[in-house]
């Protein structure tokens, strides 16, 4: 396929794509089963106390699963510590070696990511794909644009759609011939187009749950639209089963916006939903400061309701009566609106703590 042929592909918006199903630490991935967020460590894996910090800030945060690098003898050293302590389950990240990865599933991890034609030998891709088997831990194959192999860029010319498909049906394929079928594929790129391009095929073409991601996605404003963009398109079409947001920031924050994209697709349940309108010459209130002192005082806040705060007299009525709690606000005033029912008027400085009360004493 050249580049100027299109992908068609025959998913529908709503329509999720049917997988065989793995388990990770006892959470499910594929199969039907709701879409799981990722995120991965970003300290040295040897300094147990720091990593293992950082695995319980992402799991506060609402994390399913998280990755760690397994990168040299100290970091699997300090693995079988780091599982114990974990509250969710932890993959490990090897690339290349294989004793690595013998050592981190004998530590106990949920999952491994390797690519098994990077390890060397058949002997060697045996021995980890049995020690996984052996623990019924399934291992994710994860092919980057960035690092194809030679062979394959020789023969697509530059990084492709079916170059990054080719690639994982290869590590795919060593999988198969040692019965292990226990595997995640993910075939991530930092262009969001030839990402989504190679997620419809190898959605098209097998039964394999999809771990989906942008790959190095950059600062947490531009990381974000990307991975909104390229993850959400897929989502919207039914394909990806698991999803990490890759941001150079912390591991929360790349929580926060992949439950965010889910939330948005309707797949997953929201805790507090804070509509505020992007005002106007028409704006009477300082709607920048009341939006602000909400965000910061509800934050932490795990009641499912939707919260409308507009400064307009046109939209502001209406909008506000959609929410579960609404605030239509004008000339230093505002209307209160509960769940479509007009209950008071307030006085602009009355809006933050209003709304406070409101959310205490919210049922859903």
């Amino acid at each position: 396929m050249n580049s100027q042929q299109k992908i068609h592909y025959t998913y529908k918006v709503g329509i999720r794509r049917n997988t065989r199903q793995v388990n990770v630490g006892g959470i499910p991935i594929g199969g039907g089963s709701p879409i799981s967020v990722q995120t991965m460590t970003k300290t040295k894996t040897s300094d147990v106390e720091a990593t293992v910090k950082q695995i319980i800030e992402a799991a506060e945060a609402g994390c399913d699963i998280i990755r760690v690098t397994v990168n040299d003898k100290e970091a699997a050293e300090a693995m079988p510590k780091i599982v114990m302590k974990s509250p969710i389950p932890v993959v490990a990240d090897i690339h290349f070696n294989h004793i690595f990865a013998l050592k981190a599933i004998e530590a106990g991890v949920a999952k491994v990511r390797i690519n098994p034609g990077n390890i060397g030998s058949k002997d060697r891709i045996k021995q980890v794909l049995d020690a996984a088997k052996g623990r019924n831990i399934p291992i994710r194959i994860g092919v980057n644009s960035g690092s194809l192999e030679q062979d394959i860029l020789e023969k697509h010319g530059y990084p492709t759609a079916e170059a990054l498909y080719e690639s994982a049906m290869r590590h795919v394929e060593i999988c198969d011939e040692f019965d292990f079928r226990d595997v995640i594929v993910s075939v991530k790129s930092t262009d969001v187009k030839l990402m989504i391009e190679a997620y419809r095929l190898i959605a098209q073409r097998t039964d394999i749950p999809l771990h989906l991601g942008v790959t190095e996605t950059g600062t947490a404003k531009i990381g974000t639209i990307k991975s909104a963009v390229g993850i959400g398109t897929l989502l919207a079409e039914g394909i990806g089963d698991t999803i990490r947001v890759s941001l150079t920031d912390d591991p929360v924050k790349e929580i926060e916006v992949g439950k965010e994209i889910l939330r948005s697709l309707s797949l997953a349940s929201r805790n507090v939903e804070l509509i505020a309108c992007p005002t106007c010459g028409r704006l009477e209130v300082d709607l920048f400061n009341i939006v602000k002192q909400l965000e910061d005082k509800l934050a932490g806040e795990k009641k499912p309701v939707k919260i409308a705060v507009l400064g307009c007299v046109v939209n502001g009525p209406g909008e506000a009566s959609e929410a579960d709690i609404g605030i239509a606000a004008g000339k230093g005033v505002a209307i209160l609106y509960r769940k479509g029912e007009m209950i008071k008027k307030i006085k602009e400085e009355e809006i933050v703590s209003t709304i406070l009360e409101e959310v205490k004493n919210f049922k859903a």
